[in-house]
């Protein structure tokens, strides 16, 4: 895996990892893509934390926190945490 510094120090996989079909769509369990399923879904973050994937990109809409929650019960699970980063992304606020 080749990794990127962003910023001064902060090193991520130059390929991430993108979270949307892994919870639904604003918390929709049936998703866009089909039904969720959460093992499968740690099974895929426990796949590309082997591959040496440290870059996972979320945002709110998928469901408030569960990405995020779901790649910290993977990262559990694989007890790593050190060194990845989920990437959330948030709604812009209208003027």
């Amino acid at each position: 895996m080749k990794y990127r510094t962003l910023a001064r120090d902060l090193k991520v996989s130059a390929l991430g990892l993108g979270c949307m079909p892994m919870s639904g769509y604003f918390g929709d369990p049936r998703g866009i893509y089909g039904a969720v399923d959460e093992s499968e879904a740690i099974a895929t973050i426990h796949r590309a934390i082997d591959l040496g994937v440290t870059f996972f990109d979320t945002a709110e809409v998928y469901g408030p926190y569960l990405n995020e929650e779901l790649i910290g019960r993977a990262a559990r699970k694989q007890l790593q945490r050190d060194g990845l980063i989920a990437a959330p992304k948030r709604k812009a606020l209208a003027r």
